[in-house]
C-alpha cells in the first residue's frame, strides 16, 4: 500500500513537470514568435533560442535608434522647418528651424509633453493639421504668422509678419509631419520687383501719353500712303498705355484691397448688360450674342466701377476666343451655398455665383493653374492674334485684335478677392470652352 501511494505521488509530480514545462515552452514559443519569428526553425533547446532572439531583438533596436537620431541630425541641419505630433496634436519633435519660424523654445516642450497650440498660436497651422487628419492626404497651405514671442521684431505696437508655408504628411498611429518653409524673402522680392515696375509704369505713362497725341496728329497730315502704318504704331501705343494702366490699377488694388472700393446697391443684370453693349462692336463683327440666365431685380452691393472692369475683361476674352456667330453665356445664381475659399473646402458660405461660358477653345490643361498670374500668356491656341474687318470705308482692310496685356485675368481675380469672393477657370464639359466662375459673398446682396 505504501509503495502504491508512492507511485501515485511519483507519477502525478511527473504529470506536473511535463505540463509545467509544456506551458513553460509555449510561453517561450510565443515570444519567439513576437521577437523573432525565423528563430523558430532554428536546431537549438527552446531556451537557447530565446537568449538568442533577445540578443538579436536588443540588437535591432539598438539599429533602430541610430537610424532614428541619425534622421534627427539631418532634419536639424535642414533648411526647412519639420515638427511632428501625435494623435492629439501633442508636440513630439521639431528641429532647430522650426524652433527658429514658430519661436519655440526648446525648454518649453521638451522632457514633457504640450499642446502646439499652447506652444504656438496659429491657428492655420492647426487647421493645417487638423484638414490632414480628417482627408487622410497631405495638404498645402501657406499664411502669415505672427510669433508670439518677446525677441520678435516690432514696429511701435505692430509685430511683423513672417510668410509661411506648411506642406503636411501623415504618420504611423495617426501622427502628424508639417515641413515649414520660410517664403519670406521670395514674398519681399516679389512686393519688390512689383514696386519697382510701379514706379517703371508711372513713368512711362506721361511719354507715352505724348506719343499717342503726336501719331494721332499726325494722321491726317501725312500722305495717304502712311495711314497704314501710323495705325500699327498707334495700336501698339495704345496697347503699351493699356498696360501701363492695368498694372498701376493691379498695384493699387494689392496695396489695399478694401480702401480702394466705393460699395453701393448695384443692379447685377444691368451691370452684364451695360458692359456687353459696350463690347458690342466687337461682338457683332463677329455676329456673338449673350445669353443671359438668371434674375432680373437682383441687387448686390460692390463697386459699380470695379465689377465693371470684371465683366468687361472677362466679356474681352470671350470675344476674342470665340468662334463666329456662337454665343457666350451668363448664368447668375444667388442665393446659394458655395464654398468661400477654393483652397479651404472647409469653409462653406452662401452667397451669388456667376458663371460666364464661351464656345471658344478653351484652355490647356497645363494653362488651367496660371491664368490668373500677372504677365501669363497662354497657349497658342488662345493667344495667336485674330483680325477682324474693319467697319472703315476701306472693304478688305483688317486690323488684329488686341492680344491683351497678360494683366486681365489678374485684375479680374484681385477685384474680386477684394469684395471678399473668389474666381477660378476651367473648361466647360458642354461646349468645351473657357468657364470662369465667380463667387461673391452674400453680404449685401438683395433681390428686390
Amino acid at each position: 500500500m505504501p509503495s502504491l501511494e508512492f507511485f501515485l505521488g511519483l507519477a502525478l509530480g511527473i504529470t506536473l513537470c511535463l505540463g509545467q514545462r509544456w506551458w513553460l515552452n509555449r510561453q517561450i514559443h510565443k515570444l519567439l514568435e513576437i521577437l523573432l519569428p525565423e528563430a523558430i526553425s532554428i536546431d537549438l533547446p527552446m531556451l537557447s533560442r530565446l537568449r538568442r532572439a533577445i540578443s538579436l531583438t536588443k540588437q535591432y533596436q539598438q539599429q533602430q535608434a541610430e537610424q532614428v537620431k541619425t534622421w534627427q541630425q539631418i532634419m536639424q541641419v535642414a533648411p526647412v522647418g519639420f515638427l511632428q505630433v501625435d494623435a492629439e496634436n501633442q508636440l513630439l519633435w521639431c528641429n532647430q528651424q522650426a524652433q527658429q519660424l514658430l519661436r519655440i523654445h526648446s525648454s518649453w516642450w521638451q522632457g514633457n509633453t504640450q499642446l502646439l497650440i499652447a506652444l504656438v498660436r496659429s491657428y492655420e497651422l492647426d487647421q493645417l493639421i487638423e484638414q490632414t487628419r480628417t482627408e487622410q492626404q497631405p495638404q498645402i497651405r501657406e499664411w502669415l504668422f505672427y510669433p508670439f514671442s518677446q525677441d520678435a521684431e516690432e514696429i511701435g505696437d505692430r509685430r511683423l509678419g513672417v510668410t509661411l508655408r506648411g506642406h503636411s504628411c501623415l504618420l504611423p498611429d495617426n501622427r502628424i509631419g508639417v515641413f515649414l518653409e520660410n517664403r519670406q524673402a521670395l514674398v519681399k522680392l516679389a512686393q519688390g520687383r512689383n514696386q519697382w515696375v510701379s514706379d517703371l509704369a508711372h513713368e512711362l505713362r506721361t511719354p507715352l501719353t505724348s506719343i499717342q497725341l503726336v501719331v494721332e496728329m499726325l494722321q491726317g497730315r501725312l500722305d495717304p500712303s502712311w495711314n497704314q502704318r501710323l495705325e500699327r504704331v498707334l495700336h501698339e501705343i495704345n496697347r503699351l498705355i493699356q498696360l501701363v494702366q492695368d498694372w498701376l490699377e493691379l498695384s493699387q488694388m494689392e496695396v489695399a484691397p478694401s480702401e480702394h472700393l466705393s460699395c453701393k446697391p448695384l443692379n447685377l443684370h444691368g451691370l452684364i448688360h451695360s458692359v456687353w453693349q459696350t463690347l458690342e462692336p466687337l461682338a457683332s463683327q463677329k455676329q456673338l450674342t449673350l445669353n443671359y440666365s438668371g434674375p432680373e431685380n437682383l441687387a448686390v452691393e460692390a463697386d459699380k466701377a470695379r465689377l465693371y472692369r470684371v465683366f468687361l475683361n472677362i466679356f474681352d476674352n470671350s470675344i476674342r476666343y470665340s468662334p463666329v456667330e456662337g454665343s457666350i453665356q451668363a448664368v447668375v445664381s444667388s442665393p446659394i451655398a458655395a464654398i468661400s475659399d477654393p483652397d479651404h473646402i472647409s469653409e462653406v458660405a452662401s452667397g451669388i455665383q456667376i458663371d460666364i461660358i464661351d464656345a471658344g477653345s478653351g484652355f490647356s490643361q497645363s494653362d488651367l493653374a496660371s491664368v490668373f498670374e500677372r504677365f501669363y500668356r497662354a497657349d497658342s491656341a488662345r493667344t495667336k492674334s485674330e483680325t477682324i474687318p474693319r467697319n472703315s470705308g476701306n472693304s478688305g482692310a483688317y486690323f488684329p485684335m488686341s492680344t491683351g496685356t497678360g494683366l486681365g485675368l489678374a485684375i479680374v481675380k484681385q477685384i474680386v478677392e477684394a469684395h471678399g469672393g473668389w474666381v477660378t477657370a476651367q473648361n466647360h464639359p458642354s461646349t468645351g470652352g473657357a468657364w470662369l466662375k465667380i463667387w461673391l459673398p452674400s453680404s449685401g446682396i438683395n433681390s428686390n
